[in-house]
């Protein structure tokens, strides 16, 4: 099972979010992703909101850090790790505008892009933005197919319900032959959709049985990753648990856990990879 990292600092849940990261600035980011990139851990995360409304902050938290601006900073301070989004949301943006912008990133950083995409829930959000909320599903999955058609070539083409072009030059492309794509969700169509059109499924929110019944339920392909969130996890204080968890989750069939971590400060948060990068490597 490989390990990533839900990245501190730039998405701040209340509840989640320990309290250092609301001080922290872009020099605590760069140390924290350069010490995950020399352990050796596999992805860092950012996710998308463009502007959350005031009365949904309460819940879902205020601070979104773009991931595209965010990964291609972290891009340029690591050579390794993955990079990925965690989600940004399809009914935002057209296929074509996702393939050019993510597809440079992973020019940039040289093959590192890891593109987790959602259908998205937060409906006042879409009416800001002049998105369709009430078909976003199928949308969604029309999108989907478009962007697999169109990440890794110059001269996409794609016919399908809600997108089509032909005849255009999207320079750069994604440098990997196939991008790998991970859909976010915690429903059984969102895993239907992942298994249909994607290399991975991104749940949140769910408890081990409900996943372990949704799981059981489809006929999961070849290389299909499973992206399981845990934490926050304290592997200096509380090795034990933390490999526990980590345990529950791989019997549980993932193949990648995103980790939170707890911690006091930036310096705490790479002393907590270390201690992590340890137990990981006991498994």
């Amino acid at each position: 099972m490989r390990i990533g990292l839900s990245t501190p600092v730039v998405v701040q849940v209340p509840g989640v979010a320990s309290a250092w990261e609301g001080d922290a600035g872009i020099e605590d980011l760069r140390r924290i992703a350069e010490a995950a990139d020399t352990l050796g851990f596999d992805y860092l995360t950012c996710s998308e909101h463009v502007a959350v409304p005031a009365a949904d902050a309460a819940a879902r938290g205020a601070v979104y850090w773009d991931p595209l601006a965010t990964l291609g900073f972290l891009a340029a301070c690591t050579s390794r790790i993955r990079l990925a989004t965690s989600v940004i949301v399809l009914g935002y943006h057209h296929p074509l505008e996702i393939a050019k912008r993510y597809g440079t990133l992973d020019r940039v950083s040289g093959g590192r892009l890891t593109l987790g995409v959602g259908v998205g829930s937060l409906a006042a959000e879409f009416e800001l933005l002049g998105a369709e909320f009430g078909d976003r599903g199928r949308r969604a999955d029309d999108a989907l197919r478009a962007l697999r058609a169109s990440l890794s070539t110059t001269r996409p083409v794609y016919d399908g319900e809600f997108y089509r072009y032909d005849g255009v030059a999207v320079e750069p492309c994604a440098v990997q032959p196939r991008v790998p794509i991970w859909v976010g969700g915690r429903t059984k169509r969102s895993l239907r959709r992942a298994v249909d059109s994607a290399d991975g499924w991104m749940p949140f929110g769910l408890r081990g049985a409900e996943l372990a019944e949704l799981l059981a339920a489809v006929t999961v392909p070849a290389g299909f990753d499973v992206v399981l969130p845990v934490g926050p996890l304290d592997p200096s204080a509380h090795p034990e648990s933390a490999a526990r968890r980590l345990r529950d989750l791989e019997n549980l069939g993932a193949t990648a856990a995103t980790c939170t971590l707890a911690a006091t400060s930036a310096d705490h948060y790479c002393e907590q990879l270390e201690a992590l990068r340890g137990i990981a490597d006991g498994l």
